[in-house]
């Protein structure tokens, strides 16, 4: 097919092929996630997500290894507090490097247990601590009510680092989809307002462009767990009636940024196969074009979080290794 660009036409192929193994998994993920997502399934998805993703206390102890206790921490002016879930090994001498986890939901969905397996998995071989945030969910709580309750739980933390018993120069901001384009405006927004210096920042399959007609979202449409319908429900929530405006936000959608120097050592991993391919890949692109240090991996036919759906499948086992194999480079810096 095809598509007018802004200044020129592009011709787009077909779609790219799933992984064998994920695709005998996918129709079991659709089962269990409405899709494409509409305004009307918010709620359906709210209750699923929670239901498939948020962790009980036994998980978030993990068997002695981990304490947690939850926090309400000043929220940005004028708002509410903000709910944190600090999760601490059991066995330290030292501060702890922490991951700093903001969760996915496409912007409309989840609370601070949501997806708190993988990121105590990616803690724990490197005794990290892990602080989650809970953010006001839109559309109830447009922009900018959720990068700022990022923000305002990052600077708390680093505040309040010596009590938590975390090192406040290695905190490692983590969020996939969703999360990730909140950790990567978070990170934009600490850079511009001299808040906390990140070590580092993991993107997993970032939501980063707000414009939502990039050629792999094109290509994708109307295929996978999250397309381009799902994408303009989760942006139309966030933004309102400034979607897809020339003057959104760079701490709305990190793509619109015009700047990206400054930011700390950077990870970015998303699928071949998947609406957010091209933005992901375009941000690592103008990370290095400022001169930043960002690692890049694309996913030979991978769908959108099919580690998370599928964590025992071979290229979900690869992407794992990746990301254990930065965060251990990271931390020996």
């Amino acid at each position: 097919m095809t598509e007018m660009g802004s200044s020129r036409a592009r011709t787009i192929g077909p779609p790219p092929p799933f992984d064998a193994e994920l695709a005998a998994g996918l129709a079991v993920v659709q089962g269990g996630a409405p899709v494409p997502l509409t305004p009307d399934l918010i709620g359906a998805l709210r209750t699923g997500h929670v239901a498939a993703h948020a962790v009980g206390d036994d998980g978030l102890r993990r068997g002695g290894a981990y304490t947690f206790a939850d926090h309400r921490v000043p929220g940005p002016a004028g708002a509410p507090d903000v709910a944190l879930l600090v999760c601490t090994p059991t066995a330290l001498d030292a501060p702890a490097p922490v991951i700093y986890h903001v969760h996915d939901g496409g912007m409309v969905a989840g609370t601070r247990r949501s997806g708190m397996t993988p990121m105590l998995d990616l803690a724990e071989p490197h005794a990290m601590a892990v602080v989650s945030v809970e953010y006001r969910l839109a559309p109830e709580h447009p922009f900018p009510a959720s990068v700022e309750d990022c923000y305002a739980g990052l600077s708390w933390i680093a505040e309040h680092a010596d009590e938590l018993f975390i090192d406040p120069d290695r905190i490692v901001i983590v969020g996939v989809s969703a999360g990730g384009g909140l950790a990567a405006a978070a990170t934009l927004l600490s850079r511009d307002r001299g808040g906390p210096a990140l070590f580092g920042q993991m993107l997993g399959y970032p939501m980063l462009d707000d414009r939502n007609d990039s050629c792999s979202t094109l290509q994708m449409r109307g295929l996978g767990v999250w397309d381009q319908v799902s994408n303009e429900t989760g942006w139309r929530a966030l933004l309102g009636p400034a979607y897809g405006r020339p003057d959104v936000s760079p701490y709305a959608a990190p793509a619109r940024a015009t700047d990206l120097s400054g930011l700390p050592p950077t990870f970015i991993d998303v699928g071949s196969a998947e609406t957010f391919r091209d933005e992901a890949v375009a941000y690592a692109d103008r990370i290095w074009q400022a001169g930043g240090d960002a690692e890049l991996h694309v996913w030979p036919r991978g769908f959108h979080a099919f580690d998370a759906w599928m964590p025992q499948a071979a290229l979900s086992q690869a992407m794992t290794r990746a990301r254990h194999d930065w965060l251990r480079r990271l931390l020996a810096t």
